[in-house]
């Protein structure tokens, strides 16, 4: 008699049970590291973009009258993209205080998200 060759349903049973634990316990991780890195990106744009103005502002003595003007000037390569947003056009841009002596109409840079970070905080108050 020839044996047959194959896998038993208990055995594919037990590969898949792994599989899906494996599969249970990365998920999460890979899902959170996502979020981070979204997060890191959102610090790291705002950081430019706030120091684009800042410099702007010095070297000019106003603010920008648009993220576009820091683009046109040289002062960032492109407007970034808001990580949480997928988009270049969301941004929000805050004017400064009517006290200010200095013109323009940027003086900080905000996300148009309207998510929350796993502190609570809103992206937008970052």
């Amino acid at each position: 008699m020839r044996q047959r060759r194959g896998f038993t349903l208990i055995e594919l049973i037990v590969v898949m049970a792994i599989v899906a634990l494996l599969v249970g316990i990365a998920a999460p991780r890979y899902f959170h590291s996502i979020e981070r890195a979204k997060e890191n990106s959102l610090r790291s744009s705002l950081r430019v973009m706030r120091d684009a103005i800042d410099h702007f502002a010095a070297d000019r003595g106003r603010y920008p009258e648009s993220l576009d003007e820091l683009v046109k000037q040289r002062y960032l390569r492109d407007i970034p993209e808001d990580p949480l947003t997928g988009s270049r056009g969301d941004w929000v841009l805050l004017t400064p205080p009517p006290d200010a002596d200095i013109g323009g109409q940027v003086f900080d840079v905000r996300s148009g998200s309207a998510l929350r970070s796993p502190d609570g905080s809103l992206y937008a108050d970052w």
